[in-house]
């Protein structure tokens, strides 16, 4: 069989340890999301959903039917599937025959729903988005009352499944104020819903970084994303842990993903002499590098040029010169008795050395979410325990 550039490794030990401590923070009720959107944040939505359940999960959330559609092929048949980005007109009968959750934010899409629901002899499983101050998506507060009782009357066709709403920056201490503001706008349209008679199964607000930090965002159910993987969603999520914890340092949450590739090849340079395209790197003595087989097409940063490192043999290897669409050079003239046989760490830990997915933004402006959920789908993925 042929060979891809480049491999990923997903640790379910370090999986099952991530759900044990969200599950700490959010208490035993809680239903757990796993948000698998953007290929499973990079991770693979076919293993990671099997991975997932292993762990006792039985409800994933979405971006899009096609998502949905990816999530249902790797499931077993009593996990849940809820989307909570696009859906298309003309995938609304796929996804209410298949007993697919979708957010509504607009009252047509009520009314078509009840229509398609009532030809197939079903229900839909509707999750009521509200807007609170995100300004993204969202039903506008006088439009709630409505579609609640909208629902309370077609209750045949739809089912009030959930209220939801999603805060805009909570990642960020600065944004708390806002923060406190949907939450309370959240609570006040949901004491309009009580009165009008006809609840949902499951509020939802919280996100990773709301389920970690914010306990009185933790509802029925969380839509846990980066947590699950093993990062935090910002150094002041982190920090809020410490303080709670007491403890100077800490590190409960567990990088699920490992990335390797190999040394495509070594060459000898002669002082002075430059590496790769243009003069961005010229040797400041005799070096050996090591040509490695992938690049930004790759998901590899070209922002890490002449500043990253990789891991050959515990080692940290520097970059030198320019990323380029598939591969980059680096420096290992201090690695000894370095062969095209030596695996080569992008992403991972080797000896007392790691590299970690947060580092990556100490030299590129992306988070952790970006740069992993750029990983090309082509990239396998292998699960190890």
């Amino acid at each position: 069989m042929v060979r891809h550039s480049s491999r990923i490794e997903l640790s379910l030990s370090a999986l099952k340890n991530n759900f044990r401590f969200i599950r700490e923070k959010i208490g035993p009720d809680a239903v757990i999301s796993s948000v698998v959107k953007a290929n499973a944040f990079g991770h693979g939505i076919v293993p990671f959903v099997a991975m997932a359940e292993r762990c006792g999960i039985r409800h994933f959330s979405v971006a899009s039917s096609f998502e949905a559609y990816e999530v249902i092929q790797a499931r077993t048949r009593d996990s849940r599937v809820m989307i909570m980005g696009i859906l298309y007109d003309t995938d609304l009968e796929w996804v209410i025959d298949n007993d697919v959750e979708f957010f509504v934010y607009d009252y047509r899409r009520l009314e078509q729903a009840r229509d398609i629901a009532k030809k197939l002899g079903k229900q839909a499983i509707v999750h009521l988005e509200v807007e609170t101050g995100g300004n993204r998506t969202g039903m506008s507060e006088k439009e709630v009352i409505p579609a609640v009782r909208f629902m309370k009357n077609n209750e045949k066709y739809i089912k009030f499944e959930g209220f939801c709403t999603h805060y805009a920056g909570i990642e960020s201490l600065a944004n708390q104020f806002r923060t406190q503001r949907q939450l309370q706008a959240f609570n006040e349209v949901y004491k309009k819903v009580r009165k009008a008679g006809y609840l949902p199964k499951y509020r939802h607000t919280a996100c990773s970084a709301a389920a970690l930090a914010f306990p009185e965002t933790v509802m029925d159910m969380v839509r846990v994303g980066t947590a699950q993987f093993g990062m935090w969603p910002s150094p002041d999520i982190y920090n809020l842990h410490l303080m709670n914890t007491g403890k100077s340092k800490d590190a409960p949450l567990r990088r699920v993903l490992s990335w390797k590739t190999d040394i495509m090849h070594l060459k000898d340079i002669r002082k002075d002499e430059f590496v790769g395209y243009g003069t961005s790197f010229q040797a400041p003595r005799d070096m050996r590098i090591a040509v490695i087989p992938i690049g930004y097409s790759n998901g590899y940063p070209k922002g890490l040029s002449n500043k990253g490192h990789v891991l050959i043999r515990g080692n940290k290897a520097p970059v030198v010169g320019l990323i380029n669409m598939n591969v980059f050079m680096v420096d290992v003239s201090h690695i000894h008795d370095v062969e095209l046989t030596d695996d080569v760490l992008l992403i991972g830990r080797s000896g007392r050395n790691s590299i970690s997915i947060r580092s990556f933004s100490e030299f590129t402006n992306l988070i952790n979410n970006e740069l992993v959920s750029r990983l090309p789908s082509a990239i396998p993925r292998h699960v190890k325990k």
